[in-house]
Parts: C-alpha cells; structure tokens; sequence
C-alpha cells in the first residue's frame, strides 16, 4: 500500500515537471518568433506582440498570453528586438503562481541599406 501511495505521487510529479516543461518551451519558442517577426525591415514591435500572442493562444490558451511586452535595446552589442513574456507557472495541474515564469526572446533588428 505505502509503495503504490509512494509510486503514485512520483508519477504525478514527473508529468507536472513535464507539463511546466512544456509550457515554458512553448512560450520561449513563441517569444522568440515574434522577436523574429518584430524585427523584419516593415513590421513593428506591436506586430511582434501580436504574433507571440497568437502562437501561445493556438498552443496553450489565451490565459497564457495576457502580459507580452516588445522592446528594442542592445543584446550582445547589435539592435535588437526584445520580446518578454510573463506567464503562470504551474505548479498543480494548471494552478500555479500568476507571473511565476518570465522569458524572453531576441533577434537582431534587419536593416536595409
């Protein structure tokens, strides 16, 4: 009995680890395409927003999407667009700390000459 209640809990919290896994690796790779797309010659930093937005609606849900904010500054010494995502971090299920992840995306700004 103490063996299965032990094996049950073990279980439960690898397939949270792998669902925080997931959505942290779906919300950077989001970040950084529309860090990407931000940084194309005709798009702005709100394109960039939108995109990043969207792709985490599609995958996740809106939830996840609600504080994403674009920037430029200097990344390793070149422009470049900076996309930040802060989003839950779950910790039970889907309930977790509001905010408790934050990534970002980078892409260096095109520029045509």
């Amino acid at each position: 009995m103490l063996v299965s209640a032990l094996l049950t809990v073990l279980t439960l919290s690898v397939i949270q680890l792998g669902l925080a896994l997931h959505i942290r690796n779906t919300v950077l790779d989001a970040a950084a395409e529309g860090a990407r797309f931000a940084s194309l010659a005709d798009t702005s930093l709100n394109d960039g927003v939108t995109r990043t937005r969207d792709l985490i609606s599609t995958a996740l849900s809106p939830g996840y999407a609600a504080d994403v904010t674009a920037s430029s500054a200097d990344y390793l010494g070149h422009p470049s667009v900076i996309v930040t995502v802060r989003t839950p971090l779950p910790l039970f299920g889907l309930i977790g700390i509001d905010d408790g992840l934050e990534v970002s995306g980078y892409a260096p700004i095109e520029q045509v000459r």
